[in-house]
């Protein structure tokens, strides 16, 4: 029997029935792989435009997850269940309680035991980042520090955390200067809150003394009896000590903390802007690939392909172009994100956190973009006279 055509244009295989699903498939694929080759210059700018969203978006979610796990490290230190700061600041290192204040705390109901703590900024000169603990000894924060080395502090001796003591090379025995005074380094802790292994620690009194701050504290920490809530011991103390705050949820922390607010209302507003700049640069170079390509699409119309396939083929590139700059965007959003914090002089108060959570929006940042890039081709080759293309190109 003679051979023919199911159809005008039809593409047939050797046995003249028409191309099954599967070898469409199987064409499509070796088509998307060639141009993705072929072109290359337009293939990496795509990926770049993609990557630039995703390292954006990656690198500030993980710095601002960062920052408020570490607002709510500062209302539990020495693993407290909350704790008590002064009320109205945008600042809570700022904080300034009177000594006063710790005897009516603690005689709250449901309160098990309090520890008063100061916390001196910018008293180290060898790395002004690094935060003086002050607190009270004997208490209950002094109690829970594990020690890793050394031997635990007794007068004047200093307790480092094992992030200040890798930060400022520190071992048993060393000399620390701590505003003007150098003091000896007894043993270094470790507590499994990384805002308080990057400090160290030095008896109340002392701290108060050094920085010249002498019955005041910065905060209280409180440890809840059991069978009492937070809530309801927070809120009897904020009755009970007018112009305190009592806090323990991280995201309370931060929402009070208006630093922390500004830094995550900056980042997201960068991060709208990396958005928008990377979305122009791939809509821009998909554009121009329609413009290039008006003719390989109508030469693709004539043998048989409906713009349903080829927009299959535009959506197949895209697909593959979107998931290899979301990859190197989510590598470099790990990295600048540490980068960030170092540069930013952060890094004892802030540990960015790469979560699969962070790593996960960062993903779907870029395939959002590729399928705007999509959309934008096709909308664009369903509005082309494919067939005039061929005469025209």
């Amino acid at each position: 029997m003679p051979r023919g055509r199911s159809g005008p244009g039809a593409v047939v295989s050797r046995h003249d029935k028409p191309l099954s699903e599967l070898s469409w498939r199987r064409a499509m694929l070796e088509m998307i792989r060639s141009n993705l080759r072929r072109r290359a210059g337009r293939t990496g700018l795509t990926a770049v435009g993609v990557a630039v969203g995703v390292t954006t978006v990656v690198a500030l979610l993980a710095v601002t997850t960062g920052l408020a796990r570490s607002a709510g490290d500062l209302a539990r230190l020495g693993q407290a269940d909350f704790g008590v700061f002064q009320s109205g600041l945008a600042d809570l290192t700022a904080s300034s309680l009177p000594e006063s204040a710790l005897s009516r705390i603690e005689s709250q109901p449901g309160v098990a035991a309090v520890a008063p703590i100061q916390i001196v900024a910018r008293a180290i000169p060898a790395d002004p980042s690094v935060l003086l603990f002050g607190a009270g000894t004997p208490s209950f924060l002094t109690r829970r520090l594990v020690l890793v080395s050394g031997t635990a502090p007794r007068g004047a001796q200093l307790f480092a955390g094992v992030g200040a003591a890798q930060r400022l090379h520190l071992r048993p025995g060393d000399r620390l200067v701590v505003s003007g005074r150098a003091l000896e380094v007894a043993g270094i802790y470790r507590s499994g809150i990384s805002l308080e292994d990057a400090g160290v620690v030095l008896p109340l009194a002392i701290t108060q003394q050094l920085s010249g701050k002498p019955g005041e504290l910065s905060m209280v920490a409180v440890s809840v009896a059991p069978g009492y809530g937070n809530r309801q011991v927070e809120a009897e103390i904020e009755h009970a000590v007018p112009g305190t705050l009592a806090l323990s949820d991280p995201s309370e922390v931060a929402r009070v903390d208006t630093n922390s607010r500004i830094i995550t209302k900056a980042g997201t507003i960068i991060t709208i802007l990396a958005l928008l700049l990377g979305a122009v640069v791939v809509i821009n170079t998909m554009a121009m690939a329609v413009i290039e390509r008006r003719r390989e699409f109508g030469v693709l119309t004539a043998i048989g392909w409906s713009r349903r396939r080829i927009g299959g083929l535009i959506l197949g590139e895209m697909l593959a172009i979107s998931l290899a700059g979301a990859a190197a965007g989510l590598g470099l959003g790990a990295l600048a994100s540490d980068l960030v914090v170092r540069a930013l002089g952060a890094g004892p108060f802030v540990s960015p956190v790469v979560s699969p959570w962070v790593l996960g929006r960062g993903l779907l940042v870029g395939l959002a973009l590729g399928v705007a890039g999509t959309l934008f081709c096709v909308w664009q080759v369903m509005r082309l006279p494919l067939l005039a293309a061929i005469n025209r190109a």
